[in-house]
């Protein structure tokens, strides 16, 4: 059996949570991934599916803040949302979006730096209120990093 390109840039790894709540990225995976000591990682948990995405942050955390958006789940919504931050020069450094309720309802989580960015965060949450497609919007700055 071949691997698909997407499958030949997997690195699957075993690893136990110690009794802190702990895990250790292997090292093949921290070397693969450019995780180096200190260096800021985004987790972000779906409850629904059980899974957490595990995403390196090559910045200091000054203006990391989170998004989490719903919205109407028809097709060019998710391009109208991206198009917004893409528009300020904001950094996406990571998303999970996915439909709630497939053809009605939509959510998407997505961390972003706006160090690069040329609008503010007020700014950049009223644009994604004036979109149709938009029914909530909700972010925070990172604080208190661990």
């Amino acid at each position: 059996m071949e691997s698909t390109p997407s499958m030949k840039h997997r690195i699957t790894s075993l690893v136990k949570v110690d009794s802190k709540g702990r895990i250790t990225i292997p090292q093949p995976i921290r070397e693969a991934l450019g995780i180096e000591p200190g260096m800021l990682v985004v987790l972000i948990a779906d409850i629904g599916r059980g899974e957490i995405l595990v995403s390196p942050v090559a910045t200091r955390g000054d203006k990391l803040y989170t998004f989490e958006i719903e919205f109407r789940d028809v097709a060019g919504s998710l391009a109208k949302l991206l198009s917004v931050f893409a528009n300020a020069k904001a950094d996406i450094l990571a998303s999970k979006c996915a439909s709630i309720i497939r053809g009605e309802t939509a959510g998407c989580t997505l961390v972003v730096d706006l160090s690069p960015a040329e609008k503010s965060v007020d700014d950049i949450a009223k644009e994604l209120e004036a979109l149709d497609i938009v029914t909530v919007v909700k972010y925070r700055r990172f604080e208190g990093f661990q």
